[in-house]
């Protein structure tokens, strides 16, 4: 067996296989209420052939929404209103269920990605947009620094949305601390010039992302993993970097984080990065070496042999796909077809197996 299509346990939950769908923003809720895209959408990455299925990132809070149609769980009907999708999955897809949960921090009140993500006035249904600090995304709205009591009221929206997630039936969470949003204000240097105890120090800059850690892992299942991303590095002098991840990595398996999800960048505009193929799995790999935590990587990992040599190498226990998933939503199929392993499908599928096309008959996979 490839490893790639090898089992992994991250506390109770064992996953089929190594492929993850990454959280993909849909802009198609309603008050943050899931809608009949989000049924088609999950529903049919459910039936991928992925061991794990990443809902988009989730908001704790109407304020820590990107846009009007962003995925929220802030009260009992958003998770009403995903609990059909989860059934969807459930019955016919084999991907266990995961879900990121979020906060915008100053990159939010923005309008929908195809209409250029402009900054919403709060006459057009635009809010309050909060940071750690009052310093702007360029071109975005100015940011009200959050104070102590507000701090502690959205660390409290976190826990708050998780037992809504555990009661919906989430096996995964996964917490977004990457991209310039709400955790990754306080991690940056860039972003954070507070002079509180959430400001200053590593440690000081490291605490608002370990206290909603904390909160979270305080009220989710112990038989049930967490996880965090992160942006490995600012890409730019005097940002965040990876010595900085290593040592936030490494407090948060102390608490009892399951994996870190390594992403990049972000968190201000002049970052300076070479895109190619795999190029944050370094990031991954010094990670999941010197902080000793299972690591996700991500960002082009397009072609299933390169998957897999990650995987063999050593440099993370699991790969997630975002955009190329959206693109090709039967990439796991296609990987286990080119690597000699057989996939899941469901059972309305059965004939589209490529042994069909010989006159055979192979009896389905069933995660």
């Amino acid at each position: 067996m490839t490893t790639l299509f090898s089992p992994y346990k991250l506390r109770g939950l064992e996953l089929p296989n190594r492929i993850v769908v990454s959280p993909m923003g849909q802009y198609s809720a309603v008050e943050g209420s899931a809608t009949d895209w989000h049924l088609v959408h999950l529903g049919h990455l459910a039936l991928s052939g992925a061991g794990l299925l990443i809902t988009e990132a989730t908001a704790v809070h109407p304020n820590g929404r990107l846009s009007p149609g962003d995925l929220g769980l802030w009260t009992d009907e958003n998770a009403a209103a995903l609990e059909p999708t989860i059934a969807f999955c459930r019955k016919h897809g084999g991907a266990k269920l995961g879900m990121q949960l979020w906060h915008a921090g100053r990159k939010s009140s923005l309008s929908v990605a195809w209409e250029g993500q402009r900054p919403l006035k709060v006459d057009e249904g635009g809010w309050t947009v909060f940071g750690a600090s009052d310093i702007p995304y360029p071109g975005r709205h100015t940011p009200v620094a959050l104070d102590k009591e507000a701090i502690e009221d959205q660390i409290s929206c976190y826990a708050k949305a998780t037992e809504r997630a555990d009661r919906i039936g989430i096996d995964l969470l996964e917490i977004h601390g990457a991209h310039g949003y709400l955790i990754h204000n306080f991690l940056s240097p860039l972003t954070n010039n507070r002079t509180d105890e959430y400001g200053g120090s590593l440690q000081n800059r490291m605490r608002f992302g370990l206290e909603v850690f904390k909160a979270v892992r305080k009220v989710w299942p112990d038989h049930k993993p967490i996880g965090m991303r992160i942006s490995a590095t600012d890409w730019t002098e005097g940002g965040w970097d990876i010595e900085d991840s290593i040592a936030f990595s490494k407090a948060l398996r102390e608490l009892g984080c399951d994996y870190v999800c390594v992403s990049s960048g972000g968190s201000v505009p002049e970052q300076n990065l070479n895109v190619f193929p795999g190029y944050q799995v370094p990031f991954a790999e010094r990670i999941r070496k010197e902080a000793g935590t299972p690591t996700m990587a991500v960002g082009l990992i397009t072609e299933p042999k390169h998957a897999e040599e990650i995987l063999q190498s050593g440099q993370a226990d699991l790969v997630a796909l975002g955009r190329g998933m959206l693109y090709d939503a039967r990439w796991p199929w296609h990987a286990a077809a080119e690597l000699g392993e057989e996939f899941f499908y469901p059972k309305q599928y059965e004939r589209s197996h490529p042994s069909m096309r010989e006159g055979n008959f192979l009896k389905p996979t069933r995660f």
